[in-house]
């Protein structure tokens, strides 16, 4: 897979957990780093955007959140 993105609407926050954690164990089994998969839900601003725009801006927030994690990578 090159550049995986999963966008979500009309999911709950469990839900969007749920579907995230399924996703990582299911391509985790298929010998894919579940940690390159990027996820996103629906905004009302994204909305109103082209999927390439969304993909593009998906995997580049996605990116610098990987070089730069929230609490410096710890688990709070």
């Amino acid at each position: 897979m090159e550049n995986p993105v999963v966008f979500m609407h009309g999911f709950t926050h469990e839900q969007m957990l749920a579907i995230m954690r399924a996703v990582k164990a299911a391509v985790k089994e298929m010998g894919v780093d579940p940690q390159s998969i990027a996820f996103s839900s629906s905004t009302p601003t994204n909305l109103e955007w082209k999927v390439k725009d969304l993909i593009a801006e998906v995997r580049e927030e996605h990116e610098y959140m990987k070089k730069n994690p929230p609490n410096g990578g710890r688990v709070v």
